[in-house]
């Protein structure tokens, strides 16, 4: 029975290199997605290095019919906290409509704490919701669980929802770190 799985866990705990390594796994013969990758357009980074062109998911994108085109065995979605609440419920469709597994890789809450509207829909209706065993680290060593935006070292309250970038624009910190630098 096909499934939509989110797969979730801090920056830097390795959802695009278990991305790419499930795409690997299966042959590669699936189709990858990205949507505001760091690296670019199109293309789904690790921080170890690991890269793969994949389809750019823009923001009128119907997954549905795209996945329906494609006629793949499986898909995978990297940086799903940015899909819209529409595109999650396509990609519900695909699961049940065309039985094909989906699997979703994301962070679920903003520099803020807040649920990106993606990761939201994901944790409505995913079959499977899945923490990443590997883990980033506050600073103190506790498993990090949120993502701070920085400025110049110094964490930031105020601003857009989306802001991409990588170590230099977030820092990942236990609940307790974050907690104690939220204004």
């Amino acid at each position: 029975m096909a499934e939509l799985k989110y797969f979730t866990g801090s920056m830097n705990s390795g959802k695009s290199t278990m991305a790419l390594q499930e795409h690997h796994s299966r042959g590669g013969q699936g189709v990858l997605y990205t949507k505001q990758d760091r690296a670019g357009s199109g293309i789904i980074s690790s921080r170890l290095g690991l890269k793969a062109t994949a389809a750019e998911v823009g923001d009128d994108l119907d997954l549905y019919d795209d996945i329906a085109e494609r006629n793949v065995p499986y898909v995978i979605m990297d940086e799903a906290q940015f899909l819209s609440h529409k595109q999650v419920g396509q990609l519900a469709g695909v699961v049940d409509g065309m039985k094909i597994d989906v699997y979703c890789y994301g962070i679920l809450t903003d520099f803020q704490g807040q649920l990106f509207p993606g990761s939201k829909r994901l944790v409505e209706l995913a079959d499977k919701i899945e923490v990443l065993p590997v883990y980033a680290r506050c600073w103190c060593g506790n498993r990090a669980t949120h993502n701070a935006r920085v400025v110049d070292g110094v964490m930031v309250y105020r601003g857009e929802q989306v802001h991409i970038g990588g170590n230099e624009s977030y820092t990942t910190l236990c609940r307790h770190h974050f907690m104690a630098g939220v204004a």
